[in-house]
């Protein structure tokens, strides 16, 4: 049951970490991953929100390397 419980807590916190990741990512991330993203509807971004948030460390990483100039 320790083990049990450590395990939902554990998805628990990552998907507490990737929502609220998806939302910072959402509104201020996806231009800089992605240009063609610049301006896009509200409709595009909530489309997307399931999977920042699902992949949130992948998209941190690709979020990482746009900012330093590495490209996405």
């Amino acid at each position: 049951m320790l083990v049990l419980n450590a395990v939902l807590v554990g998805v628990l916190v990552y998907a507490v970490l990737g929502v609220l990741f998806a939302i910072l990512f959402v509104t201020r991330g996806v231009a800089r991953v992605d240009p063609a993203a610049r301006g896009a509807p509200l409709g595009f971004r909530v489309l997307i929100f399931p999977g920042v948030a699902a992949f949130w460390p992948w998209m941190l990483g690709r979020w990482r390397r746009a900012v330093a100039g590495g490209g996405a």
